[in-house]
């Protein structure tokens, strides 16, 4: 029996899963939505909204060390990098941490937490998984 047993096991060891939700939430912060099972969105959630939140400690103005710290941490929980397409088609680099640090939390910055929304979307044709799209909310 699992009782109190958390965290989601997705079927991989500790080592693909850690890759598994920084490879995600690199991808959710690019593109701000991404389409994917309900138990790994279920996964995603909670860790990208930390994530977010420890960006807007980085945004202190009255400490650059804390700044840096936040950067630091972020960069420890994120995969650095994506290549993203832009609008005319082009691929580019993207850098997470700037883009998390520049774009995304001061975009949430008198936000109190729910950065991300999960809608589900039905069964994937192939394996009947139950499909979701996670997306960042639009701040309104």
């Amino acid at each position: 029996m699992r009782h109190r047993v958390s965290g989601r096991r997705l079927g991989r060891d500790s080592a693909h899963r850690k890759a598994l939700r920084k490879n995600m939430i690199a991808e959710l912060l690019v593109h701000e939505e991404i389409l994917t099972t309900e138990a790994k969105a279920r996964m995603l959630r909670p860790a990208a909204e930390k994530v977010i939140t420890l960006a807007k400690r980085g945004l202190a103005k009255n400490d650059p060390a804390q700044a840096v710290h936040a950067r630091r941490l972020a960069a420890a929980r994120v995969a650095r990098f994506r290549l993203a397409e832009d609008e005319d088609g082009s691929v580019g680099e993207v850098d997470v941490i700037q883009k998390l640090f520049d774009d995304i939390a001061p975009r949430y910055a008198d936000r109190p937490g729910g950065y991300t929304r999960m809608v589900k979307i039905g069964k994937r044709s192939g394996d009947n998984a139950d499909m979701a799209m996670i997306m960042l909310v639009d701040e309104e």
